[in-house]
């Protein structure tokens, strides 16, 4: 097994001798599958690991720690909910205290953001192989030559999830605690073994440093044409953005955390956490084959004989995923660095049927649908869902937003007319009526408009503004009837639609009234008109 016996954690008041730093996969292999309950090797080669009784995220467990200077910046509310600065340090001994009890602990030491100028060094320590091994995948892998001369990392994430918090600790809620002091450039991880937390955690860092360096940080997937001609996609769950940002006529920048800087963009992470739930090659043939040795599979079940992972079977948690390296998609760029985008995209799947399949924004109009971030559940996906229900998350990821919405929005809006960018809102979702009545827009369709978007042929198009809306919709595009366009001709029953479109209107403003205060009147006025 690795060691490294000249490397130590003394300067982080741990003194367990045994660190295994930077491992291989098969030393991490070998580790998980002896020490760690659940590990399995998959017939394709991935490590199968069980994250325990959390198999996703705890947003309403984590804690930002309000010091100066950064509580003067931090958007406090439910999303960052603040720790007072003595409790982080009760959870920090604590997650000291667990990690020195440990026979053995992994480090991976690795950077978060692939453009130098704006790299951060990042180290993680865990008790957990599994842990390792997933982080040495979405972090960016330092070579030989950088790992002897990392020095001391921006930021540590101490990992003790396998140790619950104290529930009397003053601002604790549970027996989990994520906590992020900036000040002290630390996360603390408590009672949760869910691998994905360290993943959002060195984002949640990104997103609240780059803005302060004039780096816009988005969640969002990014790819690049042949031409270099580069296109973000911004969507939350069910929209469709890891399928259309998958294109194989394109490479892929990155699927999930990018930042925008003045030389343009570039991917947060090295790797790639996708969900499995139904995973088949047949759809999504990318991250089908990236699942090998090296690759990590979460909470999936699996025959016990052949070893072959069932994607179907949601027994443990709908929440299956893998993590694997960029460099096990083939059409991965590397490094992972664009232009400054050509066209923004953001997709929503609009289950009333009042969206049109694409319609072209102003600046203004961009930075009021990134900060509504809109989209919609059917019927039947959660218990109590009758007819279609909004769902609106700020910047397309409100849970990982630091500052306000409106910051991120003003940066997006300024670098669209500082660089020429067009942006875009594609409805994926129903058309000729709401769910149960309407069907959901074609996936050929759909792919058809993006083509056209890359090809130039979109902008070209001659273009109906909104009644409602205000937003361009264009009159033909290539691969798609042109009565599919203009939504309200979709519908039999008009004023059916002219109803349930002042409703979604309406669901939109109000949505809106809570980011009143931190935005300007320019973006208040581009919002739809009830």
């Amino acid at each position: 097994m690795t060691q490294t016996t000249a490397f130590n954690l003394k300067n982080h008041g741990i003194h367990v001798e045994n660190i295994v730093r930077n491992a291989s996969p098969a030393v991490l292999y070998e580790q998980a599958l002896s020490n760690e309950r659940g590990s399995a090797i998959s017939d394709k080669g991935a490590l199968i690991a069980l994250s325990g009784k959390k198999t996703g995220r705890s947003p309403k467990d984590k804690r930002i720690v309000r010091s100066e200077p950064s509580a003067r910046n931090v958007w406090w509310g439910n999303v960052n909910i603040e720790l007072d600065h003595k409790s982080f340090l009760i959870n920090q001994a604590r997650a000291v205290d667990f990690l020195n009890t440990r026979e053995r602990l992994f480090v991976v030491d690795g950077y978060a953001g692939w453009d130098p100028t704006y790299q951060i060094k990042v180290r993680i320590i865990c008790a957990r192989a599994y842990h390792a091994l997933f982080m040495r995948n979405m972090l960016i892998r330092p070579t030989p030559e950088q790992l002897a001369d990392f020095g001391e990392p921006d930021f540590v994430i101490l990992n003790a999830g396998q140790f619950p918090a104290n529930r009397h600790t003053v601002g604790m809620t549970s027996d989990a605690s994520i906590d992020v002091s900036f000040e002290d450039r630390q996360m603390v991880i408590l009672g949760t073994e869910y691998a994905g937390e360290m993943k959002k955690g060195v984002f949640t860092v990104m997103h609240y440093l780059m803005p302060m360096r004039g780096v816009l940080s988005m969640h969002c997937s990014a790819n690049e044409g042949d031409d270099g001609d580069v296109s973000i996609f911004f969507g939350l769950s069910g929209t469709g953005k890891t399928t259309l940002s998958a294109d194989p006529k394109r490479h892929l920048i990155g699927d999930d955390e990018h930042c925008w800087s003045e030389d343009g963009v570039f991917n947060i992470e090295g790797g790639c956490y996708a969900k499995c739930i139904d995973l088949s090659e047949e759809k999504e043939p990318e991250i089908y084959r990236a699942i090998r040795f090296g690759a990590v599979l979460e909470n999936v079940v699996y025959n016990r004989d052949t070893r072959a992972v069932d994607f179907h079977d949601t027994s443990i948690t709908e929440n299956t995923r893998t993590s694997y390296p960029i460099e096990f998609i083939d059409n991965a760029k590397l490094p992972c660095v664009g232009g400054h985008p050509r066209n923004i995209i953001f997709l929503t799947c609009d289950a009333f049927g009042v969206l049109p399949p694409v319609a072209r924004l102003t600046p203004e109009q961009a930075m009021y649908h990134f900060i509504s971030g809109y989209t919609a559940k059917v019927a039947g996906t959660e218990m109590g869902i009758t007819e279609p229900e909004a769902t609106f998350s700020a910047c397309f990821g409100a849970a990982f937003l630091v500052l306000h919405p409106a910051r991120y929005a003003e940066m997006l809006a300024e670098k669209i007319q500082r660089f020429g960018s067009e942006a875009w809102i594609i409805n994926t979702g129903w058309t000729g009526g709401p769910y149960g009545i309407g069907k959901r827009m074609s996936l050929k369709h759909t792919r058809a408009i993006i083509d056209a978007i890359h090809s130039g042929a979109l902008s070209q198009a001659s273009m109906t503004p909104d009644p409602r809306f205000g937003f361009h919709i264009p009159d033909t595009c290539p691969g798609v009837p042109s009565e599919l366009l203009q939504p309200r001709n979709t519908w039999a029953d008009k004023d059916a639609y002219d109803a349930k479109a002042k409703h979604l209107a309406e669901l939109f403003i109000n949505n809106f009234k809570k980011f009143e205060d931190g935005a300007s009147d320019a973006i208040k006025q581009a919002g739809p008109r009830a």
